[in-house]
């Protein structure tokens, strides 16, 4: 590592550029298949998809050669500008295919479209989907499948190391002084990808044996284990009406937004701990406990059957708790309550460790604990309390992680809302945008990006400003807003 004139380490940019050569090799590689499918059925934006293709392995091949070393550190600044910049590229070179294709979108569109796709939020602004050439819907189910285990493996290796928003919790969970699950990272990271393509295997064939086509099952059993919400058609998992699809989806959501590190451990032998994981316990409990309440709230204040109120509740309530956004139905038809509770569960998402966006329940409980233990020291001020999670102490580091995290969020979240306002879209448009793209949900509230809408009608200076709120939301915040800080780069 190489040192400034006032003592301070200077970043290395080649490690940096070099996996960035790698991310972008993988997505060149990644899009042979959209193309191979549009030449299949005699559509011209195989070219497309050919040439962006050759663009990309050309631009990743030439990063690798030309910052190729025998041995790479990187450090913690270097990490922060890895993993942003990683998500920022991908989602250029995602935009490509999509720009230059026979959908006519403009660059401001398809980067929308991309980093919807890499950062598996699922909102959209391609109007017929029912209509569109199968590369590019493929290509977007692609999209989030690389960024849900993309996200996967940050969330496990990367954000514990560097400390963000109480992530070294998680770390603390699976070091190497408690219960390794794998010896290194590499084989953590192995052992997670197998599972994850084995879940989306799982996914597409029973879909496919309850009555989807083969390409249909394919693209939503990868953007239902991304938690994404990608879908072929514009009524999204609607189109089918179908119970047994509803529910083989619902379950998959559920699985998708829980750590797949525990995962592991299940197939090792160690049932029990999934179920026992203090993260599950609270997302699942959270889960059951809103769709109660929807249902009551349907069933005898909104005139539904139990079984239907039953049916289109606990699917959207999982869709929207994982960060997935298929839709069924237009939820806003239940009325005032349902779209508060919406809202809400449309910020907290699942599990750390887990394909979804969101606030996490983790955060929830380690805010819970630490407020539980100050009210108990307000009452008998000469008492010692420590809040813990898991039965374990929270390290005050930790703690202080965590609500920084909270007030970064709400800081975040009213900047984000005032620049949609300033855009001249309406209140609750512009409140339900920015939560459904930090929450890397999909579909907002209101009559525009509603779940029978999308985002296709907003001003550009709106969709660059959502796109920002994706990628902070899906990077945990600090990793991109450190990057903002003047003593980051001085060192």
């Amino acid at each position: 590592m190489f040192q400034g004139t006032c003592g301070a380490t200077v970043i290395q940019f080649r490690p940096v550029f070099f996996v960035i050569g790698i991310l972008l090799s993988t997505l060149a590689v990644v899009m042979v298949p959209p193309a191979l499918a549009d030449a299949a059925v005699g559509n011209p934006d195989w070219i497309v998809f050919a040439t962006s293709a050759g663009l990309t392995l050309f631009i990743g091949v030439s990063l690798i050669i030309g910052n190729w070393a025998p041995r790479f550190t990187i450090d913690v600044r270097e990490a922060f500008v890895l993993t942003t910049l990683a998500w920022l590229v991908a989602a250029g070179a995602g935009a490509l295919p999509i720009a230059f294709s026979g959908l006519h979108l403009s660059f401001t569109d398809a980067y929308f479209e991309a980093m919807s796709g890499i950062t598996t939020t699922g909102s959209t602004v391609i109007v017929g989907l029912d209509s569109a050439p199968p590369g590019i819907l493929l290509w977007r189910a692609l999209l989030q499948m690389l960024g849900g285990i993309g996200f996967i493996v940050l969330g496990v290796a990367v954000l514990p190391f560097l400390k963000v928003g109480g992530m070294q919790l998680f770390r603390m969970e699976f070091s190497d002084k408690s219960e390794k699950v794998l010896p290194r990272v590499a084989q953590i990271a192995g052992g997670i990808a197998a599972i994850y393509v084995a879940l989306i295997a799982l996914d597409a064939t029973l879909l496919w044996i309850e009555g989807m086509r083969g390409f249909d099952a394919v693209c939503h059993a990868m953007t239902t284990l991304a938690t994404g919400g990608f879908s072929t058609f514009d009524a999204s998992i609607g189109h089918f009406h179908s119970l047994s699809i509803e529910t083989t989806t619902t379950v998959f959501m559920l699985l998708g937004g829980m750590p797949f590190v525990l995962y592991l451990e299940f197939l090792r032998g160690k049932t029990r701990r999934l179920l026992r994981d203090s993260q599950v316990r609270g997302f699942l409990g959270l889960y059951v406990a809103t769709v109660a309440a929807l249902v009551l709230w349907q069933w005898l204040g909104g005139g539904e059957s139990f079984p239907q109120a039953l049916r289109e509740t606990s699917f959207q309530v999982a869709s929207i708790m994982t960060t997935t956004g298929f839709v069924t139905v237009d939820y806003q038809t239940w009325g005032g309550f349902a779209a508060v509770v919406v809202l809400y569960i449309t910020a907290v998402g699942a599990c750390t460790g887990a394909t979804a966006g969101g606030i996490k329940v983790y955060r929830l409980e380690v805010l819970y604990a630490t407020a539980k233990a100050q009210i108990r020291r307000i009452i008998q001020p000469h008492g010692l309390f420590e809040p813990h999670y898991a039965g374990k102490p929270i390290p005050e580091a930790v703690a202080s992680s965590v609500m920084g995290f909270f007030f970064l969020f709400a800081l975040t979240f009213a900047a984000l809302s005032l620049g949609l306002g300033a855009t001249g879209l309406d209140f609750l448009t512009s409140i339900s945008g920015v939560a459904t793209a930090m929450g890397n949900v999909g579909p907002g509230l209101g009559a525009v990006i509603g779940p029978a809408g999308n985002f296709a009608s907003l001003p550009d200076a709106a969709k660059w400003l959502l796109t920002l709120g994706m990628l902070l939301g899906r990077l945990e915040l600090y990793t991109v807003l450190v990057l903002l800080w003047p003593e980051f780069w001085r060192g």
